[in-house]
């Protein structure tokens, strides 16, 4: 429901337009020092209005601790957050009160509860993502600590893509643009299309890459709790996420299994794969090489043009909505997948350490 995570375990809270969003972290290990200036920088990347190609709702998306932290260090209990909603215009939504925007949560969230916020979504807004950021932050220094990183970069926006293998960039300079790609002459036609795209109204989507390093092997769980299954929930979890795939993904349907299969081979005395088209993963367990999947991104559904819908009472009119909305989510879903990606494998790596502790 409101909370992801077994023995790493986020729940969050708050909507779109009301005073504040926060969440709670429990379960984060005790000891970990808590760089403040880092998890900034990392808010930084995600907030509303940092560039010409997303919203220019002007959050300043600040944290303020409110437990689990003492001296600088996390203490093992919960750590509690909020972040304050501070330049939410919910005039801009009054035309939509009783309206149904085409491919948003608006009629199933009326469905299923009967009453929905119309400002920007309430809860189902990708506001919230803001929480994730945080709590993946603080992960993210946890997972440093044991030599893992995660690193997600856009590759894709609209049929503009790249070609390439991840391993042939470097993905740390993806953060030199606005668009968060890695491929300099990419991310310029990248920018382009979403500038081209936001003059016309219109919308546009993409796809996020995310690499794992330095993750061992024997993370995750057999069947129902296996790391992918994870990996896929945290990611389609994401708002305006429509699939997930690892490793060769959906190309390995086409293939055969003589060109698919990662060979072993006895590297030095450590046994080691010649190929990694699993994606590091493989029985839903870890086994060494680095995890990498891509997570693809819809269109945002807010168009700034006229479309035809219904309302509340099933009466046909049109809509023109108004706002500040993302021409193009995938850019500012980069930290969120890198975000939902440390809390899955900081749950797992736990879960694997708790049952190792069970025969000391």
């Amino acid at each position: 429901m409101n909370s992801f995570g077994q023995l790493l375990r986020l729940t969050t809270f708050g909507e779109s337009h009301g005073a504040a969003i926060g969440g709670v972290l429990d379960g984060f290990p005790a000891g970990v020092a808590i760089d403040e200036e880092f998890i900034r920088c990392e808010m930084r990347r995600r907030r509303p209005g940092q560039s010409a190609i997303t919203t220019q709702r002007n959050e300043q998306d600040e944290v303020r601790f409110l437990s689990g932290i003492f001296e600088g260090r996390s203490t093992g209990t919960p750590i509690a957050f909020v972040i304050e909603n501070g330049n939410n215009r919910s005039g801009d939504y009054d035309n939509m009160r009783d309206l149904f925007r085409p491919s948003h949560a608006d009629y199933t969230y009326e469905c299923k509860y009967g009453v929905r916020d119309h400002r920007g979504g309430g809860r189902s807004s990708a506001r919230e993502t803001a929480v994730r950021v945080c709590a993946g932050a603080l992960a993210k220094l946890a997972l440093a600590k044991l030599g893992i990183t995660v690193q997600a970069y856009t590759s894709q926006v609209g049929d503009i893509m790249l070609e390439k293998d991840y391993r042939c960039y470097d993905l740390a300079s993806g953060e030199s643009n606005a668009v968060r790609c890695p491929d300099a002459e990419k991310a310029q036609l990248m920018e382009q299309l979403i500038m081209e795209v936001k003059r016309e109204g219109d919308t546009v989507g993409g796809v996020v890459t995310c690499v794992v390093k330095g993750a061992p092997a024997g993370l995750g769980e057999p069947l129902y709790d296996k790391l992918t299954s994870t990996l896929a929930h945290a990611m389609l979890s994401i708002n305006a996420a429509k699939g997930f795939e690892y490793g060769n993904g959906f190309e390995a349907a086409s293939g055969r299994g003589s060109r698919q299969n990662d060979i072993f081979y006895n590297d030095n005395g450590r046994i080691a794969t010649r190929t990694n088209n699993s994606g590091g993963v493989q029985g839903g367990i870890s086994n060494g090489n680095d995890i990498y999947f891509r997570v693809a991104f819809k269109p945002v559904a807010t168009l700034l043009m006229e479309q035809p819908t219904v309302t509340g009472g099933g009466e046909e009119t049109m809509l023109l909505a108004r706002g500040r909305h993302d021409p193009c989510v995938v850019p500012r879903a980069v930290p969120v997948v890198e975000a939902m990606t440390a809390l899955a494998l900081l749950d797992h790596y736990m879960l694997s350490r708790a049952k190792d502790r069970m025969f000391l």
